[in-house]
């Protein structure tokens, strides 16, 4: 066995690591940035925009709410069901 040849590779890896620990470190005054695209803020926009609409038609609404209260409101007994199948189809 050859201790020359293991003493060298420690002798090495111990400069290596002496190197690195006495090197100077680079001091960057380099910054994070972060920057939105303009889609980015479309979206955000948009996102807005549909949270202050409600989600129930008023006008809508009331004017089936008005209908069914005088009795004029009619549905189609095979449309009623169509829609209900269409629901639970297997």
């Amino acid at each position: 066995m050859r201790i020359e040849a293991y003493n060298q590779v420690q002798q090495i890896y111990s400069n290596s690591k002496v190197n690195k620990a006495q090197a100077p470190k680079k001091t960057n005054d380099v910054r994070d940035t972060v920057s939105f695209s303009s889609i980015g803020k479309d979206i955000q926009i948009a996102k807005q925009a549909v949270n202050e609409v409600p989600n129930v038609r008023e006008d809508l609404v009331a004017s089936i709410k008005a209908a069914v209260k005088n009795g004029t409101y009619d549905v189609s007994n095979e449309a009623f069901a169509d829609k209900l199948l269409e629901n639970f189809e297997f």
